[in-house]
Protein backbone atom coordinates (compact mmCIF):
# COMPACT_ATOMS: atom_id res chain seq x y z
CA UNK A 1 0.00 0.00 0.00
CA UNK A 2 0.95 3.59 -0.68
CA UNK A 3 0.87 6.48 1.59
CA UNK A 4 -2.40 8.35 1.85
CA UNK A 5 -1.96 12.28 0.14
CA UNK A 6 -3.53 13.39 3.25
CA UNK A 7 -0.77 14.60 5.55
CA UNK A 8 -2.95 15.89 8.01
CA UNK A 9 -2.16 13.40 10.55
CA UNK A 10 1.19 13.04 9.97
CA UNK A 11 3.70 13.50 13.18
CA UNK A 12 5.46 16.42 12.79
CA UNK A 13 9.64 16.03 13.11
CA UNK A 14 11.23 16.29 16.00
CA UNK A 15 14.08 18.76 14.44
CA UNK A 16 11.73 20.95 12.63
CA UNK A 17 8.44 20.59 13.53
CA UNK A 18 7.08 20.08 9.87
CA UNK A 19 5.01 17.20 8.91
CA UNK A 20 5.84 14.03 7.15
CA UNK A 21 7.79 13.82 3.61
CA UNK A 22 7.58 17.52 3.53
CA UNK A 23 10.40 18.08 6.64
CA UNK A 24 14.11 18.90 5.26
CA UNK A 25 15.50 16.11 7.45
CA UNK A 26 15.91 12.43 6.44
CA UNK A 27 13.67 9.85 7.97
CA UNK A 28 15.31 7.00 5.56
CA UNK A 29 17.63 6.18 7.94
CA UNK A 30 15.64 5.02 10.70
CA UNK A 31 11.81 4.36 8.60
CA UNK A 32 10.72 2.12 11.51
CA UNK A 33 10.93 5.19 13.40
CA UNK A 34 8.72 7.00 11.50
CA UNK A 35 6.21 4.35 10.58
CA UNK A 36 5.68 4.11 14.58
CA UNK A 37 5.35 7.99 15.38
CA UNK A 38 2.75 7.78 12.03
CA UNK A 39 1.08 5.04 13.64
CA UNK A 40 0.24 6.58 17.09
CA UNK A 41 -0.26 9.77 15.69
CA UNK A 42 -3.11 8.23 13.86
CA UNK A 43 -4.44 6.13 17.30
CA UNK A 44 -4.52 9.16 19.34
CA UNK A 45 -7.31 9.99 16.82
CA UNK A 46 -9.49 6.60 17.25
CA UNK A 47 -10.60 6.74 21.39
CA UNK A 48 -11.59 2.75 21.80
CA UNK A 49 -10.10 -0.27 19.59
CA UNK A 50 -11.76 -3.91 20.20
CA UNK A 51 -9.77 -6.83 19.11
CA UNK A 52 -12.51 -9.12 18.34
CA UNK A 53 -10.79 -13.00 18.39
CA UNK A 54 -11.53 -16.47 19.18
CA UNK A 55 -10.13 -19.86 19.83
CA UNK A 56 -11.03 -21.59 17.08
CA UNK A 57 -12.21 -21.01 14.00
CA UNK A 58 -16.06 -22.06 12.48
CA UNK A 59 -17.37 -19.98 15.98
CA UNK A 60 -18.95 -16.80 13.98
CA UNK A 61 -16.15 -14.75 14.97
CA UNK A 62 -16.53 -11.99 11.79
CA UNK A 63 -20.20 -11.96 11.92
CA UNK A 64 -19.65 -10.68 15.67
CA UNK A 65 -16.80 -8.15 14.75
CA UNK A 66 -19.02 -7.17 11.72
CA UNK A 67 -22.32 -7.15 13.42
CA UNK A 68 -20.94 -5.07 16.10
CA UNK A 69 -19.18 -2.58 13.78
CA UNK A 70 -22.52 -2.33 11.81
CA UNK A 71 -24.39 -2.09 15.05
CA UNK A 72 -22.34 0.72 16.01
CA UNK A 73 -22.12 2.79 13.05
CA UNK A 74 -26.01 2.66 12.87
CA UNK A 75 -26.09 4.50 15.98
CA UNK A 76 -24.42 7.17 14.99
CA UNK A 77 -20.63 6.03 16.19
CA UNK A 78 -17.73 6.76 14.00
CA UNK A 79 -16.44 3.11 13.26
CA UNK A 80 -13.30 1.77 11.39
CA UNK A 81 -13.56 -1.69 10.86
CA UNK A 82 -9.98 -3.44 9.96
CA UNK A 83 -9.81 -7.12 8.81
CA UNK A 84 -6.23 -8.75 10.08
CA UNK A 85 -7.42 -12.00 9.23
CA UNK A 86 -4.48 -12.41 6.28
CA UNK A 87 -5.22 -15.66 5.35
CA UNK A 88 -8.97 -15.91 5.49
CA UNK A 89 -10.54 -12.29 4.95
CA UNK A 90 -14.39 -12.27 5.04
CA UNK A 91 -15.20 -9.25 5.86
CA UNK A 92 -15.63 -7.33 2.44
CA UNK A 93 -17.47 -9.98 1.33
CA UNK A 94 -20.19 -9.96 3.83
CA UNK A 95 -20.45 -6.23 3.07
CA UNK A 96 -20.85 -6.94 -0.27
CA UNK A 97 -17.67 -4.72 -1.13
CA UNK A 98 -16.34 -6.63 -4.09
CA UNK A 99 -14.34 -3.88 -6.00
CA UNK A 100 -10.32 -3.84 -5.74
CA UNK A 101 -9.18 -0.65 -4.25
CA UNK A 102 -7.00 1.89 -6.58
CA UNK A 103 -3.80 2.72 -3.83
CA UNK A 104 -3.09 5.18 -5.66
CA UNK A 105 -6.39 7.21 -5.55
CA UNK A 106 -7.91 6.67 -2.73
CA UNK A 107 -7.79 7.03 1.12
CA UNK A 108 -7.42 3.16 1.24
CA UNK A 109 -10.63 2.33 3.19
CA UNK A 110 -14.06 1.45 1.58
CA UNK A 111 -17.75 2.73 3.18
CA UNK A 112 -20.47 0.78 2.90
CA UNK A 113 -23.85 2.51 1.33
CA UNK A 114 -26.07 3.67 3.76
CA UNK A 115 -23.37 3.66 6.61
CA UNK A 116 -20.63 6.54 5.27
CA UNK A 117 -19.93 6.50 8.86
CA UNK A 118 -18.45 3.60 8.89
CA UNK A 119 -14.83 2.67 7.32
CA UNK A 120 -13.85 -0.67 6.04
CA UNK A 121 -10.46 -1.80 5.27
CA UNK A 122 -9.22 -5.88 4.28
CA UNK A 123 -6.05 -7.22 2.51
CA UNK A 124 -8.49 -8.50 0.27
CA UNK A 125 -8.99 -5.17 -1.15
CA UNK A 126 -5.46 -4.68 -2.46
CA UNK A 127 -5.70 -8.13 -4.22
CA UNK A 128 -6.87 -8.28 -8.14
CA UNK A 129 -7.20 -11.95 -7.41
CA UNK A 130 -9.61 -12.60 -4.22
CA UNK A 131 -9.61 -16.23 -4.21
CA UNK A 132 -5.30 -16.17 -4.38
CA UNK A 133 -3.91 -17.40 -1.10
CA UNK A 134 -2.11 -14.81 1.02
CA UNK A 135 1.11 -16.69 1.68
CA UNK A 136 3.80 -14.42 4.46
CA UNK A 137 5.25 -14.87 7.75
CA UNK A 138 5.21 -13.17 10.77
CA UNK A 139 7.64 -10.10 9.62
CA UNK A 140 5.19 -9.08 6.57
CA UNK A 141 1.81 -9.87 8.20
CA UNK A 142 3.28 -7.19 10.89
CA UNK A 143 4.16 -4.40 8.02
CA UNK A 144 0.78 -5.06 6.83
CA UNK A 145 -0.80 -4.64 9.81
CA UNK A 146 0.86 -1.48 10.69
CA UNK A 147 0.24 -0.16 7.28
CA UNK A 148 -3.29 -0.46 8.06
CA UNK A 149 -3.11 1.93 10.69
CA UNK A 150 -0.29 4.77 9.49
CA UNK A 151 -1.37 4.60 6.04
CA UNK A 152 -4.92 4.45 6.17
CA UNK A 153 -6.83 7.54 6.26
CA UNK A 154 -8.90 7.03 9.64
CA UNK A 155 -9.48 10.28 10.70
CA UNK A 156 -11.66 10.87 13.82
CA UNK A 157 -12.84 7.69 15.02
CA UNK A 158 -15.00 6.41 18.36
CA UNK A 159 -14.50 2.66 17.40
CA UNK A 160 -11.95 0.19 15.75
CA UNK A 161 -12.67 -2.91 15.20
CA UNK A 162 -10.26 -5.26 14.41
CA UNK A 163 -11.34 -9.00 13.02
CA UNK A 164 -8.23 -11.11 13.96
CA UNK A 165 -7.89 -14.72 13.07
CA UNK A 166 -8.29 -17.44 15.20
CA UNK A 167 -5.87 -18.45 17.82
CA UNK A 168 -2.99 -16.85 19.21
CA UNK A 169 -0.89 -16.66 16.22
CA UNK A 170 1.30 -14.08 14.60
CA UNK A 171 -2.02 -11.36 13.77
CA UNK A 172 -3.24 -10.82 17.47
CA UNK A 173 0.41 -10.41 18.68
CA UNK A 174 1.30 -7.43 16.05
CA UNK A 175 -2.12 -5.76 17.35
CA UNK A 176 -1.13 -5.55 20.55
CA UNK A 177 2.72 -4.29 19.65
CA UNK A 178 1.15 -2.06 17.51
CA UNK A 179 -2.04 -0.67 19.40
CA UNK A 180 -1.06 -1.49 23.10
CA UNK A 181 -4.01 -0.11 23.88
CA UNK A 182 -6.73 -2.21 21.97
CA UNK A 183 -8.68 -4.31 24.55
CA UNK A 184 -10.21 -7.99 23.82
CA UNK A 185 -13.67 -8.96 22.72
CA UNK A 186 -13.81 -12.90 22.86
CA UNK A 187 -15.87 -14.95 20.57
CA UNK A 188 -16.63 -18.92 21.52
CA UNK A 189 -19.63 -21.40 21.20
CA UNK A 190 -21.08 -23.58 24.16
CA UNK A 191 -19.45 -26.78 23.53
CA UNK A 192 -16.29 -27.79 25.46
CA UNK A 193 -14.23 -28.44 22.28
CA UNK A 194 -14.59 -24.24 21.48
CA UNK A 195 -14.61 -22.87 25.11
CA UNK A 196 -11.11 -25.10 25.85
CA UNK A 197 -9.36 -23.02 23.27
CA UNK A 198 -10.98 -20.11 24.53
CA UNK A 199 -9.03 -20.51 27.86
CA UNK A 200 -5.92 -20.65 25.63
CA UNK A 201 -7.14 -16.98 24.36
CA UNK A 202 -7.68 -15.56 27.79
CA UNK A 203 -4.78 -16.68 29.01
CA UNK A 204 -2.71 -15.23 25.79
CA UNK A 205 -4.30 -11.78 26.27
CA UNK A 206 -3.44 -12.24 30.51
CA UNK A 207 0.23 -12.64 29.15
CA UNK A 208 0.13 -10.14 27.14
CA UNK A 209 -1.33 -7.57 29.12
CA UNK A 210 -4.13 -7.27 27.12
CA UNK A 211 -7.37 -5.64 28.62
CA UNK A 212 -10.61 -8.26 27.77
CA UNK A 213 -14.14 -6.35 27.35
CA UNK A 214 -15.77 -9.90 28.21
CA UNK A 215 -16.83 -12.72 26.57
CA UNK A 216 -19.69 -13.66 23.32
CA UNK A 217 -21.49 -16.88 23.01
CA UNK A 218 -22.23 -17.13 20.08
CA UNK A 219 -24.81 -20.01 18.33
CA UNK A 220 -25.85 -20.33 21.81
CA UNK A 221 -29.29 -21.87 20.60
CA UNK A 222 -31.79 -21.59 17.39
CA UNK A 223 -34.90 -19.62 17.36
CA UNK A 224 -37.39 -21.76 15.42
CA UNK A 225 -38.83 -19.36 12.73
CA UNK A 226 -42.14 -21.61 12.98
CA UNK A 227 -43.38 -21.90 16.53
CA UNK A 228 -40.51 -19.72 18.21
CA UNK A 229 -39.34 -22.63 20.57
CA UNK A 230 -35.35 -22.05 21.19
CA UNK A 231 -33.70 -25.16 20.30
CA UNK A 232 -30.66 -25.98 22.45
CA UNK A 233 -27.33 -26.74 19.50
CA UNK A 234 -24.90 -27.21 21.91
CA UNK A 235 -24.73 -27.83 25.41
CA UNK A 236 -26.27 -24.63 27.63
CA UNK A 237 -24.76 -22.29 29.71
CA UNK A 238 -20.79 -23.21 28.82
CA UNK A 239 -20.43 -19.53 27.90
CA UNK A 240 -21.86 -18.34 31.46
CA UNK A 241 -19.50 -20.81 33.14
CA UNK A 242 -16.50 -20.15 31.56
CA UNK A 243 -16.71 -16.64 32.52
CA UNK A 244 -17.43 -16.96 35.88
CA UNK A 245 -14.14 -19.59 36.59
CA UNK A 246 -12.00 -17.16 34.25
CA UNK A 247 -13.69 -13.76 35.99
CA UNK A 248 -14.35 -12.13 32.94
CA UNK A 249 -17.98 -10.62 31.83
CA UNK A 250 -20.27 -12.47 29.72
CA UNK A 251 -21.35 -9.49 27.00
CA UNK A 252 -24.14 -11.50 26.11
CA UNK A 253 -25.69 -15.12 24.33
CA UNK A 254 -26.27 -14.90 21.11
CA UNK A 255 -28.34 -17.19 18.79
CA UNK A 256 -27.83 -18.70 15.38
CA UNK A 257 -29.85 -17.04 12.48
CA UNK A 258 -29.61 -18.80 9.55
CA UNK A 259 -31.25 -15.85 7.55
CA UNK A 260 -28.34 -13.49 8.91
CA UNK A 261 -26.19 -16.82 7.51
CA UNK A 262 -27.43 -16.11 4.03
CA UNK A 263 -27.34 -12.55 3.57
CA UNK A 264 -23.81 -12.60 5.05
CA UNK A 265 -23.25 -15.20 1.99
CA UNK A 266 -24.62 -12.90 -0.58
CA UNK A 267 -22.87 -9.85 0.52
CA UNK A 268 -26.24 -8.09 2.04
CA UNK A 269 -25.91 -8.26 5.83
CA UNK A 270 -27.07 -4.98 5.79
CA UNK A 271 -29.79 -4.83 4.72
CA UNK A 272 -31.07 -6.74 7.48
CA UNK A 273 -32.65 -4.86 10.32
CA UNK A 274 -32.58 -5.38 14.38
CA UNK A 275 -36.69 -6.49 14.39
CA UNK A 276 -35.94 -9.49 11.33
CA UNK A 277 -32.80 -10.95 12.84
CA UNK A 278 -32.99 -12.68 16.57
CA UNK A 279 -29.46 -12.17 16.50
CA UNK A 280 -29.26 -8.41 15.57
CA UNK A 281 -32.12 -8.28 17.92
CA UNK A 282 -29.98 -9.78 20.79
CA UNK A 283 -27.41 -7.89 19.33
CA UNK A 284 -28.95 -3.94 20.27
CA UNK A 285 -28.22 -5.55 23.98
CA UNK A 286 -24.86 -7.05 23.93
CA UNK A 287 -23.48 -3.33 22.49
CA UNK A 288 -25.73 -1.35 24.87
CA UNK A 289 -22.74 -2.80 27.65
CA UNK A 290 -20.41 -2.28 25.57
CA UNK A 291 -21.17 1.37 25.03
CA UNK A 292 -21.67 1.79 28.57
CA UNK A 293 -18.51 0.12 29.32
CA UNK A 294 -16.67 2.40 26.97
CA UNK A 295 -18.19 6.05 28.38
CA UNK A 296 -17.25 4.86 32.03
Amino acid sequence: MSKSSDKSHEPSCSQCGSKGSSCEHSHDKHPEHFEKALARSTLNRIQHKFLVMSGKGGVGKSSVAVALAMTLARQGYRVGLMDVDLHGPNVLRMLGLNKPLDPTTTHLFFTVEGLENLKVVSVEAFMPDRESAVIWRGPLKHQAIQQFISDVDWGELDYLIIDAPPGTGDEPLSVIQTIPEAEAIIVTTPQEISLADVRKSIDFCRKTNMAIVGLVENMSRLICPGCGKEIQLFSSGGGQRLAAAAHVPLLGSLPFDPHLVELADMGRITQLQPEESPFLKAFGELVKGITAKSSQ
